[in-house]
């Protein structure tokens, strides 16, 4: 199943945005245009529907509350509001919708509140809140029908679809020198720091043929690299990864992780993630750290991932990578541009000219990349 549209209203930086998705959907724009801030929708809603520790309130309660997460241009109509439809895949007919909406309570404990939660499956409406029991009872509104067991067995399927909702952005410091640094580990883990962990819960028999997988990719990519293994510490039980390189010495000791390049490490985690599951996948600029050349396959590798039914999962990809976006074979239809104004961002695909100019053979980074540099940029030559 994948997200095929959605629309927002007052969420961040956007006033009012509407935009098909495709199983591969590219994100361009400036920074600050707001390609984060459409990429946490689907983390608020996988919060919501965390069974254990989530919820409504967790979620705004974890962005700051709603003051900090409505746009700062809803001016009249204060209420924050999240379209979804869902398709089994690309070109297929929407099977389900998901509306909620939410605003501050007008009076009273100033909660927020449910103003309107719908689920239709086929164009067939299975809820309608607030109903009779709500207007009865208007605390229940604090809680949405999405995270509740006991009311959402009709469409349990989207509950668990937005609640796998994977995030990947791992930073490699926070892998190699935890301990070091000593921080504590956010929930749901969005920088890797639990990585290594996620690794060792997973079934033995499924991570070594993961792990086979990504030592062949890592042959390719990485010089001189050979073997790639799962370990724990004998004196600890901490768990590791471990990699072996072609050396005059061949039988040269194994290193792990803290030795391998920030490169090595996004690279296994971002293939790792390929791999694991059919969840929806959010990746933020998963060509940080990597070599140009890696990067400019990404594409090509997703692309193969999805042939395969068993482990086809959309993925959401921001980006502002030339070498990746270098690539005739992407779909036009789904990249998104981000385009702040001074009514807040707007998102759309590209226009008439665009897809002209690329069904000419001209790539995604030739004709949209330069659209997404801000106007002033080359003054920052003149700085300070």
């Amino acid at each position: 199943m994948i997200v095929s549209s959605i629309a927002l209203k007052n969420w961040r930086n956007f006033r009012s945005v509407e935009s098909p998705l495709r199983s591969r959907t590219y994100l361009l724009g400036p920074n600050a245009s707001g390609k984060s801030n459409f990429l946490d929708v689907f983390r608020f809603l996988r919060d919501v529907c965390r069974t254990r520790g989530g919820g409504l309130q967790k979620a705004l309660a974890d962005r700051g509350g709603l003051t900090s997460l409505r746009s700062l241009h809803a001016r009249r109509d204060p209420e924050v509001l999240l379209d979804l439809s869902f398709a089994e895949w690309d070109f297929a007919p929407a099977q389900w919708r998901y509306v909620l909406a939410f605003r501050r309570e007008g009076a009273g404990q100033r909660r927020t509140l449910i103003s309107r939660e719908e689920v239709w499956k086929q164009g067939v409406r299975l809820l309608e809140r607030p109903d009779d029991g709500d207007r009865k009872d208007p605390a229940r509104l604090i809680q949405t029908s999405l995270e509740q067991i006991q009311t959402n067995q009709p469409f349990r399927e989207i509950a668990d679809f937005l609640g796998e909702t994977t995030y990947l952005h791992l930073v490699p410091q926070l892998l190699k020198f935890g301990d070091s640094i000593g921080g504590r580990e956010l929930e749901n883990d969005p920088f890797g720091q639990g990585f290594l962990e996620r690794l060792a819960q997973t079934p033995t028999r499924t991570r070594d043929a993961r792990l086979r997988q990504i030592e062949k990719a890592l042959t390719l990519a990485v010089p001189r690299f050979q073997n790639l293994r799962f370990a724990r510490d004998p004196s600890t039980g901490r768990p590791h990864l471990e990699a072996q390189y072609k050396h005059h010495r061949p039988f040269a000791g194994w290193q792990r992780e803290d030795q391998f390049s920030d490169g090595t490490l996004r690279l296994v985690g971002l293939l790792w993630n390929l791999l694991d599951g059919d969840s929806l996948l959010l990746l933020e600029e998963p060509e940080l750290s990597l070599n140009e050349a890696v990067v400019s396959q990404i594409p090509l590798m997703m692309r193969n991932l999805e042939r395969d039914s068993r482990r086809r999962r959309q993925v959401l990809v921001s980006t502002h990578s030339p070498a990746l976006l270098d690539n005739p074979g992407i779909d036009p239809q789904g990249i998104l541009l981000f385009e702040p104004g001074a009514e807040g961002s707007t998102v759309r695909g590209i226009n008439e000219s665009e897809r002209v100019a690329l069904e000419a053979g001209l790539t995604p980074a030739e004709v949209l990349l330069p659209k997404t540099r801000p106007e002033s940029v080359a003054h920052l030559s003149r700085w300070p």
